[in-house]
């Protein structure tokens, strides 16, 4: 695999998708763009995308398509760049292994675990994983706020098995050009590492409506998060995963005890995405959609059953954001409260 003659699909043209799509597309990639939103579509073929962000903003064109169009349009894709949120991975790989080359790859820019998943889809040998550090908001069709710059943002590539491939370090050059990008040998332990810092941040944050730095100045939000991290490192720890230095941090910045790396990686996430930025499961509620905490929260809760494992903060996370998706409940700062009641 080599060069910028590749054919690269982004599927999913989301906050994340856009982003990756706007730099890829000024970098010369030949990119094409297929999103289930008709209105993101129509903006992205009538007006281009516009991303705007603190290190320059990006206007492009875009080629995008409706996932209708696909069947007559007779494209094939080297690389396709899957970037949805989990609840929305099985069904959307089934949708474009039929467009994926026989030596193509499927990479997941997503948060969660889903590599698996994807491999039982598409075939393990087309996979290969991706640890994302990117916060941005889309509200508007055709407009992206990103919150994270260019040098604040960071990705790690890596096969699953492990090993150094041509593949892998190709990926790794064109993903360059959205984030400082890493390989690495332990896709699985670097993406449970992220997992981690969002189940301390993203889990008690989405279920509150508050802006990043409005959350952090609530009493008692920083033990709340430790505890959260402390359950997901055991739990990770228990299936076998190996923790690594993550959002572009060093060895030696990562060094310390397990409760000092757990805070290290919630303070450099936190620090990337900025005190304004709100987090993910907030978007999805205003927008009247169904969060996707159950593929990162609910992983910890539900190996944590399997395995014997007490997770009683990331349980507590788990059904007041599935109470706030039935409807029950507002997402509001006074849901605080309730989680640290039903912690005591």
């Amino acid at each position: 695999m080599a060069g910028k003659d590749r054919k690269i699909a982004v599927l999913g043209a989301g906050a994340i998708g856009s982003s990756v799509a706007a730099d890829l597309t000024k970098a010369g990639y030949d990119i094409t763009v297929i999103d289930q939103w008709p209105a993101q579509v129509e903006a992205l073929r009538t007006k281009g995308l516009h991303v705007q962000i603190a290190d320059g903003d990006i206007e492009v064109p875009i080629k995008a398509f409706h996932l209708c169009d696909l069947a007559s349009a007779n494209l094939e894709f080297d690389i396709v760049f899957l970037a949805v949120k989990s609840n929305d991975d099985r069904w959307l790989a089934e949708f474009i292994k039929p467009y994926l080359k026989p030596d193509g790859v499927l990479v997941g820019v997503q948060n969660g675990m889903n590599d698996d998943t994807l491999a039982s889809i598409v075939g393990r040998q087309r996979v290969v994983g991706c640890c994302i550090e990117l916060s941005a908001e889309i509200f508007t069709p055709g407009r992206v706020q990103r919150n994270t710059t260019h040098q604040g943002t960071w990705f790690a590539v890596g096969e699953l098995d492990g090993f150094y491939t041509p593949r892998v370090k190709e990926i790794r050059a064109i993903l360059s050009h959205v984030a400082r990008c890493d390989v690495t040998n332990n896709i699985y332990g670097a993406k449970w590492t992220k997992l981690i810092a969002n189940t301390m941040t993203m889990g008690p944050r989405g279920l509150l409506g508050l802006a990043n730095g409005e959350a952090s100045q609530l009493p008692g939000m920083f033990d709340v998060a430790a505890q959260a991290g402390r359950e997901s490192l055991a739990v990770g720890a228990a299936i076998g995963y190996r923790i690594e230095p993550v959002f572009g941090l060093r060895a030696d910045e990562f060094a310390g005890s397990n409760d000092e790396n757990l805070m290290t990686a919630m303070k450099t996430l936190l620090g990337h995405v900025g005190g304004r930025s709100r987090t993910a499961p907030i978007h999805d509620h205003i927008k009247g959609r169904r969060s996707e905490m159950e593929f990162i929260t609910g992983v910890v809760s539900r190996k944590g059953r399997e395995l014997g494992i007490p997770t009683p903060c990331n349980d507590a996370v788990l059904e007041l954001d599935r109470m706030i998706n039935r409807g029950e409940l507002g997402m509001e700062p006074a849901n605080f409260e309730l989680l640290k009641a039903r912690l005591r």
